[in-house]
């Protein structure tokens, strides 16, 4: 009985179920590879919802003719890409094609949620290997600096405009501001104090890191005013720079409501109502507005045609 039985010879490996491919790498790559399409398509659906109610009657007649305005407006708009390219290329040797990718990243959190672009950025990096193996942490790094760099320049900035603010009581809330005040300063404190352990990234990359944020910040502030300036431009350029300090003081401060309608009863108050504070407003953000629709269409259905030609 030691022949051998034809039966038995047979492969049975085709008689069972084809197992799943459940490799975590495999299945990590397939979730990088649409996440980045649908933050595109998602940033454009955000854009022309915005766009559909948005009024463009009151700032049609103070659009600028003049084409210093223009240049400084897209390099304003481009100011944090730029000095985010600059921070990745020295961390990571970030190619060119990267620019897309935090273009994408800033639309992703203005337009949809707080720190989605961050997460948009980690699956960028990670579906693209040769950037950098270990994204999360530099990543981090980067957004605490940035918020760390955002709350220092506002704490002090508030050395010289609390005299100004204490003088229109009416239009802050002093315990509120306070609060903020305490709350912007507690957060900045507890992240150097703690910064052994909250920080990956090595102590003279933080420090390149944060000077770049730094010359960002106050660079953003130079260049909003002298955009104001070149619409309004009866008001003089210093009382820009006072307005948009202000502007900045109130956009990092957590716990005051209403900040736009404060900023334009101050604006009211230093500078008299005849200066047309609410269409100057709805002018820029008509514009960014704008910008991100066409950055969107640029870079997120570039990105989207990519990906399906490699599929």
């Amino acid at each position: 009985m030691n022949a051998e039985n034809p039966t038995l010879s047979m492969d049975t490996s085709a008689a069972l179920p084809e197992v799943p491919d459940l490799n975590p790498a495999r299945l990590w790559r397939g979730w990088t590879f649409w996440f980045g399409p649908l933050i595109s398509i998602a940033i454009l659906g955000a854009t022309l919802l915005a766009l559909r109610h948005f009024d463009t009657t009151p700032i049609r007649d103070m659009l600028p003719a003049n084409p210093i305005f223009w240049l400084v407006f897209v390099l304003s708009y481009m100011l944090t890409p730029l000095s985010e390219f600059m921070i990745f290329n020295r961390l990571w040797s970030l190619p060119a094609a990267g620019m897309g990718a935090l273009l994408r990243k800033r639309l992703s959190n203005e337009m949809l949620v707080g720190y989605s672009g961050e997460v948009y950025f980690y699956s960028w990096a990670r579906e693209h290997g040769s950037v950098t193996n270990t994204p999360y942490g530099a990543i981090k790094d980067v957004a605490i600096l940035s918020a760390l760099a955002g709350n220092l320049v506002t704490l002090f900035l508030l050395l010289p405009a609390l005299p100004l603010l204490a003088t229109h009581e009416g239009v802050i809330d002093a315990q509120l501001m306070t609060w903020s005040i305490a709350i912007v300063g507690g957060t900045s404190a507890i992240a150097v104090l703690f910064r052994k352990r909250l920080f990956s990234l090595p102590r003279e990359e933080r420090r390149f890191v944060l000077a770049v944020h730094f010359v960002r910040i106050i660079g953003s502030l130079a260049l909003t005013a002298l955009l104001w300036h070149l619409v309004l431009p009866d008001v003089g350029l210093s009382w820009w720079f006072l307005l948009v300090t202000l502007r900045q003081l109130l956009s990092r401060l957590p716990l005051l409501p209403n900040k736009d309608v404060v900023f334009a009863g101050l604006a009211i108050l230093l500078i008299g109502p005849h200066v047309a504070i609410t269409s100057l407003m709805a002018l820029m953000a008509g514009l960014i507005l704008a910008a991100h629709l066409l950055t969107g269409l640029l870079f997120g259905g570039g990105d989207l045609v990519q990906k399906l030609a490699r599929r």
